[in-house]
């Protein structure tokens, strides 16, 4: 099988958990236990994107420049920066490393 299947295999897949989702009753996302599972689905999913686009390549781990423009980024966002710097300050960060290195 291409890759081509299993990218729409993905597609419909991910279509009909969100339709699912729609036909669902309401009454079931007013329960507290449900609501707290997806918040801590969402931030799981989003500490592992960001640790997979931080740390690796390929099919290895690295550190590299990566890894600076987070740790600034994290900073940046701790002081309660606005979204723009953060951004920026993480680009330059990484910039700044990747010039020196």
């Amino acid at each position: 099988m291409s890759m081509w299947f299993w990218v729409i295999v993905a597609s419909v897949l991910s279509l009909g958990v969100k339709l699912l989702g729609y036909l669902l009753p309401e009454s079931l996302f007013d329960n507290p236990k449900v609501v707290t599972m997806a918040n801590f689905v969402t931030i799981g999913m989003l500490a592992a994107l960001v640790v997979t686009n931080a740390f690796s390549t390929g099919q290895g781990l690295d550190i590299d420049a990566r890894l600076a423009a987070l740790v600034i980024a994290v900073i940046a966002l701790v002081m309660r920066a606005p979204f723009l710097v953060v951004i920026v300050l993480g680009a330059a960060a990484a910039a700044l490393v990747r010039l020196v290195y």
